[in-house]
């Protein structure tokens, strides 16, 4: 097999065939399934096409070296959407990380509604489970009275325009929420304290909590027949809550230094769902990516959405939208190519954690 040429940086260092010569320090580990790296030498990695694959220095000699022991890489796993306590999911920022490294993910994104609060808990576990960490949020938004879920990837958390933003959605959705819990106490024996109950300091108040705090009642069966029955969007408790519009808010993302991907964007099945014409005007207003791969989409929408994503030069990636308890959502049952995640890094202003 002819050597290429490296694509990778770093020194060079001789491998147990002295005429051939490998790159290290550049994302060792990262490979499809099936590729070989060797043992004596940091391979360097091209990340053309939707894997990594070693690459060697020069053109003499055979790949891998005669007599270098390889090792089979298995491929990376990348999981671009998860929820924790700071938010609606039921795990604390630093056990989603330590569930990923179980579930064998290579990566991990915390994505909690319109806060960073998990992040420290979060790179804490991260470097202690050998887990890489996408620092994200999603944020609420919405275009012509539907919402719309914006994933910010490695943006700056103090930025100050953003970070205003974010404490009014916040403040709205709580409001909502105390506004909901009213309603919904005129005929079912709820309270706001039970609402609390259900949540940590910090934590984004949303119609999840209300959802757990009727499970816990014993008035739901569990958080997805509270949504689909008390706090369905057609009943007389449910209250709007402000959210910037889905073009601003992709703006905003990118002035914070941040990568904007729309989060299921085909998920008809809770609710209406905007439509292409404003896809492509996020898009033009520096919308990154599309999340195609996710539970909620079936194979049609999957393969509309890639087409659209192709047609307005966006990349796609593939979530579990993991919430712990609070959802059957799986870590890694849907994730990310390798190259898709040098896109966002190399986009965004903060680095990966690992």
């Amino acid at each position: 097999m002819p050597c290429t040429k490296t694509t990778a940086g770093g020194r060079s260092e001789p491998s147990a065939d002295a005429s051939v010569r490998w790159a290290g320090g550049a994302r060792a580990g990262a490979c499809v399934e099936g590729v070989i790296a060797p043992d004596c030498g940091t391979p360097a990695w091209d990340g053309r096409g939707e894997g990594w694959r070693p690459v060697c220095t020069s053109c003499a000699g055979p790949v891998p070296p005669t007599g270098c022991p390889v090792t089979i890489l298995g491929p990376v796993r990348i999981d671009l959407h998860t929820h924790s306590t700071a938010s609606d999911g039921t795990d604390a920022p630093g056990e989603v990380v330590e569930a990923a490294a179980a579930a064998g993910l290579d990566v991990v994104a915390l994505t909690d509604h319109d806060t960073t609060a998990g992040w420290a808990q979060a790179t804490d576990a991260a470097l202690r489970h050998g887990v890489a960490l996408v620092r994200g949020a999603e944020i609420s938004a919405r275009s012509g009275g539907i919402s719309v879920h914006l994933l910010s990837y490695l943006h700056d958390p103090a930025h100050a325009a953003l970070l205003a933003e974010l404490d009014r959605t916040r403040d709205a959705r709580t409001s909502r929420a105390r506004r909901m819990v009213d309603l919904i106490a005129e005929d079912y024996p709820i309270t706001w304290d039970d609402v609390l109950a259900q949540t940590v300091e910090g934590t984004t108040i949303g119609r999840p909590h209300i959802a757990d705090a009727l499970v816990a009642a014993g008035l739901s069966p569990d958080r997805s027949a509270a949504f689909a029955t008390i706090l369905a969007t057609d009943t007389p408790y449910y209250v709007p809550h402000y959210a910037p519009d889905a073009v601003a808010a992709v703006r905003g993302v990118r002035a914070a230094g941040g990568v904007p991907v729309f989060a299921h964007p085909g998920a008809d099945g809770r609710g209406r769902v905007v439509s292409d014409a404003v896809i492509e005007e996020m898009a033009a207003a520096g919308l990154a990516g599309l999340e195609v791969f996710h539970r909620d989409h079936d194979e049609r929408q999957r393969v509309r959405l890639e087409d659209l994503a192709r047609t307005l030069g966006l990349f796609v990636t593939g979530s579990s939208d993991y919430h712990g308890a609070g959802k059957p959502n799986r870590l890694g049952e849907n994730t990310t190519a390798p190259t898709v995640l040098e896109q966002i890094e190399e986009l965004g202003q903060l680095d990966v954690i690992r």
